[in-house]
């Protein structure tokens, strides 16, 4: 019996929505081990008593990894190691008997088998299940849709038809919740979660900004190729594209909801109108909920700087809508809205590279453009790493908490821990408190090699 010891985010891969929040307050986690060839793993836990113990997972019988087994309490590390490989030896050669739970359902969630006509799935499902170059992405899902609770009965068919990016953008919240060591209420169908956890309650709701589709097809994007366009693009186009999916979303008043009602209430944006459209179209998210649009100016002495300006309303074509969404009618029940230009499948194929998961013969690039610390930078930093098993990323890196000033209930900054936290202030500038690595916007590119 071969046993080696893995990466934290390769357990966390596969057995983290299994795990407690609980345990942060009775200890913390120091090793993670794998039975080679089987799916028995296990964690090394330092407690609060100065003593150390391991815990060991098998998938039960729907294939979520739960505790099957749990070592003696020792004084030194070496001990509990010891005592682990004694436990997984006799884990290992009655393993089918080991999985009964008890409790699992009559059959295991699964997202990946189609329940539609293959001329109706989508081309971002049949990239992720058919492609190669997405092996890890699937491995990573495969884990994590063993715990997923479909409460409103029609995830997997919307996963794999209209609303793959929806529902992909819902996945990343799950991971990213997770992560920060909340528990998931998922017994209520609207909003999408209701966490607790160390950092404190609150409510989420995902929604998206979708292509439009006049007779069966995508409208055309607005122009965006002279710097009058791109201006209009930004100013006023995007957030008129935005506020669709949060007036939706605020017009629900699911603060009414008794399950709701006195916690912080969390929107969670995400642009999917075109392809990698989330990649450049994020300022016009942060003008729309403030009414500030912040443009780049050179004074009388020739240093440039930023400034912010007021934005009254927003008008494309025929249309025209008012800024500045926290000081709408109602959502003063908003505590925030949260994007992550960085939540979309491509996340889900570099976590899973780093935790090993996929083909070695996949190699990602990971390019794009990070928050610059220097005060007085009016540009972002340029960034290109290759992306390899150990690369260091989080399932938060890149999110941005929009801070409502007339919240009702304001979401605490430390609730979302790695995640950039953006505030208005009282002379109407936004001050932004970013961690060191933030990335604004970014792309793969995937290079199948040998």
């Amino acid at each position: 019996m071969n046993v080696s010891t893995i990466s934290k985010l390769r357990f966390d891969v596969m057995a983290s929505y299994a795990r407690s929040p609980l345990m942060r307050s009775m200890g913390f986690e120091v090793e993670w081990f794998q039975v080679e060839t089987t799916p028995v793993i296990a964690s090394l836990i330092y407690d609060t008593d100065g003593l150390y113990s391991a815990s060991v997972l098998a998938p039960d019988l729907v294939d979520r990894y739960r505790g099957v087994r749990h070592t003696d309490f020792h004084t030194t590390p070496q001990d509990a190691v010891t005592d682990l490989l004694r436990v997984f030896a006799e884990v290992v050669p009655q393993l089918e008997a080991e999985r009964v739970q008890g409790d699992e359902p009559r059959r295991p969630v699964d997202f990946f088998t189609p329940v539609r006509p293959s001329d109706r799935l989508n081309h971002g499902f049949l990239q992720l299940t058919q492609n190669y170059g997405w092996t890890a992405a699937h491995e990573v899902i495969k884990h994590m849709m063993r715990w997923y609770e479909d409460v409103d009965g029609n995830f997997v068919e919307q996963f794999q038809t209209t609303g793959f990016d929806a529902r992909i953008w819902e996945l990343y919240l799950f991971a990213t919740l997770n992560e920060a060591d909340y528990s998931l209420d998922r017994s209520f169908p609207m909003p999408d979660f209701v966490v607790d956890g160390p950092q404190g309650t609150f409510a989420l709701e995902a929604t998206t900004v979708n292509p439009r589709v006049v007779d069966g097809k995508a409208e055309p994007d607005a122009p965006f190729d002279t710097p009058e366009e791109k201006f209009r693009y930004v100013r006023d186009y995007m957030p008129i594209r935005y506020a669709g999916p949060l007036t939706a979303k605020l017009n629900k008043k699911y603060w009414e909801r008794e399950h709701v009602d006195g916690l912080p209430l969390v929107l969670a944006i995400q642009d999917f109108h075109e392809p990698r459209s989330m990649s450049w179209t994020g300022s016009s998210l942060s003008i729309y909920l403030y009414g500030l649009m912040h443009e780049t100016v050179r004074g009388d002495d020739g240093i440039e700087k930023v400034e912010a300006r007021k934005v009254e309303t927003h008008q494309w074509g025929t249309k025209t809508i008012p800024s500045n969404f926290f000081a709408l009618p109602g959502a003063e029940h908003i505590s925030a809205v949260v994007r992550n230009s960085s939540g979309t499948l491509s996340k889900f194929n570099r976590m899973g590279v780093s935790a090993g998961f996929g083909s070695p013969k996949v190699h990602l690039i990971h390019s794009g453009w990070v928050t610059n610390h220097d005060p007085n930078a009016t540009l972002p930093n340029q960034f290109s790493h290759a992306v390899e098993e150990g690369y260091d990323e989080s399932w938060i890196a890149g999110m941005d908490v929009f801070h409502n000033p007339r919240a009702l209930k304001p979401l605490d900054f430390d609730a979302l821990p790695g995640a950039a936290n953006h505030v208005l202030l009282p002379d109407g500038t936004i001050e932004s408190h970013t961690p060191e690595w933030h990335p604004l916007s970014s792309t793969n590119a995937i290079v199948v090699g040998t």
